[in-house]
This record gives structure tokens, C-alpha cells and sequence, in this order.
């Protein structure tokens, strides 16, 4: 029984090895963050009175697990061009997103935030939208991204 199960976890080990590479303290603070993004998300529903959704904590579930899959993605690119950029770069994208939903939720939660975080956090939503308009802009006109 053992044998077994020491066998499951050195495949598991080596599956996790294959699409991420060498587990690094900015891939298990991306996790940490998803976990507590889940759960202030579910924490302001709950408190908004709008209740629990499995529809809803189905597409947040999945939405994550998609995330991981553009970090394996960006590893697999990493090995491939022989660098170590890309996957840094898409989970400090991931990581910086995590934090601004975690960020709303504490203020869906009513729980005080600093004024600077709050400003912050509108900087940053404008940002995006902007990023969005754009996108929607150059994609009703049929052109390409000027990035």
C-alpha cells in the first residue's frame, strides 16, 4: 500500500515538474492568492445577500484553472526559447490581477482599506478599461493591435 502511494506522488511529482519546471515562491504565491480570491469572492456573495452559485463557483473554479494552464503554457514557451521570462512575466500579470480582486471583495466585504489602496485599485480599473475600449475599438474597425 506504501509502494503505492509512493509511486502516485512521484508521478504526481513529476507531472507538476513537467508543466511548471522548478516550483518557485512566485508560483506558490499565485496559488495562495487564487485560493483567497475564491474565497472573499464567495464571502461577498454571501454577504451581499446574492448567495452561493454553483454556476457561478463553477466559472470561477474553471477561470482558475485556466490561468494555470497559460502559466504551463508560458513554461512550455519558456523551455523552448531556452529563457526564463515568459512564465515570470505572465504570473506577475496573474498576480497583480489577483490582488486587485482580492482588493474589491475586501470592499464588497465593507472591510477598511487605506485610501491610497483604494485609488489604486480605480487607477488601475481605469486602466483596464481603457485597455478594453481599445481592444473593442480596433476589433469593430478590423485592425490589428499597434502593440
Amino acid at each position: 500500500m506504501q509502494l503505492q502511494a509512493g509511486v502516485i506522488c512521484a508521478i504526481f511529482g513529476a507531472m507538476v515538474s513537467f508543466a511548471f519546471g522548478i516550483w518557485n515562491e512566485t508560483l506558490t504565491f499565485l496559488l495562495v492568492l487564487m485560493a483567497i480570491d475564491y474565497f472573499t469572492g464567495v464571502a461577498a456573495s454571501i454577504k451581499e445577500g446574492s448567495g452561493l452559485n454553483s454556476n457561478i463557483g463553477f466559472w470561477g473554479l474553471l477561470k482558475k484553472g485556466l490561468i494555470l494552464l497559460v502559466i504551463i503554457i508560458t513554461h512550455r514557451l519558456d523551455v523552448l526559447m531556452g529563457s526564463d521570462i515568459v512564465m515570470g512575466g505572465a504570473i506577475f500579470f496573474y498576480l497583480a490581477n489577483e490582488l486587485l480582486s482580492i482588493t474589491e471583495n475586501y470592499g464588497r466585504l465593507g472591510l477598511p482599506l487605506p485610501e491610497r489602496l483604494k485609488q489604486m485599485v480605480q487607477v488601475l480599473r481605469a486602466r483596464a478599461g481603457d485597455e478594453e475600449a481599445k481592444k473593442s475599438d480596433r476589433s469593430s474597425k478590423g485592425g490589428k493591435s499597434e502593440e
